[in-house]
């Protein structure tokens, strides 16, 4: 019974990991947007920034789905 209870949890936190990636991409691009529509000249500069910050919240959601991965297997 622990074992299904703890593949349930893990299921949830998979779920709730590509909530938060979905939430936290979407809102980067949305501001990246509207900066670059404020200022065009500095589109290249914000892009960048862009692509960084949405490479570490990728990185944190890889490493949230192994810990639920993890948590599903054992």
């Amino acid at each position: 019974m622990d074992a299904g209870l703890m593949a349930v949890g893990a299921g949830i936190g998979a779920g709730l990991v590509a909530i938060g990636i979905g939430l936290g991409v979407g809102l980067i691009g949305k501001s990246a947007v509207e900066g670059i529509a404020r200022q065009p000249e500095a589109a290249g500069k914000i892009q960048m920034a862009m692509i960084i910050a949405a490479a570490l919240v990728e990185g944190v959601c890889m490493f949230a789905a192994v810990i639920c991965i993890l948590l599903a297997l054992r």
